[in-house]
């Protein structure tokens, strides 16, 4: 591998280097509209809190180049195609909310209905050329996603129960975002509270931009239909989301802030710990439920402002008792009904995949140094404005 990817611990990365090395990966050099290049640059210089190991020291560096890739990809055929800039992204489904709250279970009930079109985890990260409506679900790019997350189930098994994601199912939004590195994907990967403060303050409208564009040239393959997306990172900037997608279907999930604080500290710590051998748990507990606070607070900020964007709130509780009956009332809050072939889908997508299959995501506010008292009066407010139950400590 190059210079970029020489990491030591404790030591950043060359982002002129990691281009260097997507460019001689890909054979092209216009990375666009140059609104990733901070982003990169801080979080390379960040890349060093994160305390690498060696597994993090190639795999890290490698996700760059990846995104990097993506984007010269993405860019060139948006140019030698000009007709991808008129196709036409009409009232998404966004499903966002609170980490941990069930977006992942909405966005693939959401996929089940044929007139829906999500976007797929092998796409996000190789997208080019767009995906033939003929080759789905066996287009050569699957295999290969495959073969990454196995790789990686093999070194940390417990991913695959704290964030079990399917490489031909919907994925987070942050894939793409962070081919523009203003993402929360980046953040998940490492801890680098340089990069995450800044992150806090970024402007993310261009990312929105690059979001659209990709979105624009997977359709333009022909795979096309009503797009259903998701990512809790979309609740921390809805006003830039809005600005592109101004017609979205948005749905705000809701559940327990003192579970969701355990277990987006559990999860957050499972990834991260797989790149680095250093204890970051203090870190991990304080940013990441501060990170809980600052979407509430972003989401009501947002409705104050904007009162006329209609948003339907769903309870995480709700969903899975009665996951059918949820989505039903999803759909009629923006003057919609499910058809009988697609609840038959979402039935069977409930029936075929039974809680814990993989093994219980357990968590234990104490490993974090979380109060449970503490947490549920900071989220008091929370929890009463949207009425949300309370759930057992003890167990996610």
């Amino acid at each position: 591998m190059g210079e970029g990817a020489r990491s030591a611990v404790g030591v950043g990365l060359d982002a002129e280097a990691l281009m260097a090395q997507a460019v001689e990966a890909t054979g092209l050099s216009d990375f666009g509209p140059p609104s990733f290049r901070e982003g990169l640059d801080v979080y390379c210089e960040s890349v060093a809190e994160a305390q690498l190991n060696e597994l993090g020291a190639m795999a890290v560096p490698a996700n760059v180049v990846g995104a990097l890739s993506n984007r010269l990809k993405v860019v060139d055929w948006a140019t030698r195609h000009p007709e991808v800039a008129d196709e036409r992204i009409e009232a998404p489904f966004v499903v966002v909310g609170i980490f941990r709250a069930g977006t992942t279970l909405a966005s693939y009930l959401l996929e089940k209905d044929e007139r829906h079109r999500p976007l797929f985890g092998w796409e996000a990260q190789d997208s080019v050329p767009p995906p033939d409506p003929a080759r789905l679900h066996d287009d050569p790019r699957i295999a290969a996603t495959v073969a990454g997350r196995q790789m990686l189930d093999a070194v940390n098994p417990r991913i695959k129960v704290v964030q079990n994601e399917e490489p031909d199912g919907p994925t987070e939004c942050i894939t793409v975002l962070g081919q523009d590195f203003t993402s929360l994907i980046w953040e998940a990967l490492t801890n680098v509270p340089t990069y995450g403060a800044w992150l806090r303050q970024a402007d993310v409208a261009p990312s929105y931009d690059y979001h659209r564009l990709v979105l624009q040239l997977l359709q333009s393959g022909g795979h096309r239909g009503r797009w259903s997306l998701k990512s809790p990172h979309h609740v921390l900037h809805l006003d830039a989301l809005t600005a592109v997608y101004p017609d979205a279907r948005i749905v705000v999930m809701h559940r327990d802030p003192v579970v969701l604080s355990a277990s987006v500290c559990s999860l957050i710590s499972t990834l991260s710990s797989t790149f680095s051998d250093a204890d970051h748990t203090a870190y991990i507990a304080e940013h990441w439920t501060d990170m809980l606070e600052r979407s509430v607070t972003a989401l009501d900020g947002f409705r104050d402002a904007h009162p006329e964007v209609p948003i339907v709130d769903v309870l995480y509780a709700d969903l899975v008792s009665d996951p059918i009956a949820t989505m039903e009332r999803i759909y009629a809050a923006f003057d919609d009904e499910i058809t009988g072939v697609a609840r038959a889908a979402m039935q069977a997508h409930v029936d075929s995949r039974p809680k814990g299959r993989f093994g219980t995501h357990r968590y234990d506010l104490d490993e974090f140094g979380l109060d449970g008292p503490a947490l549920a009066e900071r989220f008091a407010g929370y929890v009463e404005r949207y009425q949300i139950p309370l759930e057992t400590r003890s167990s996610s």
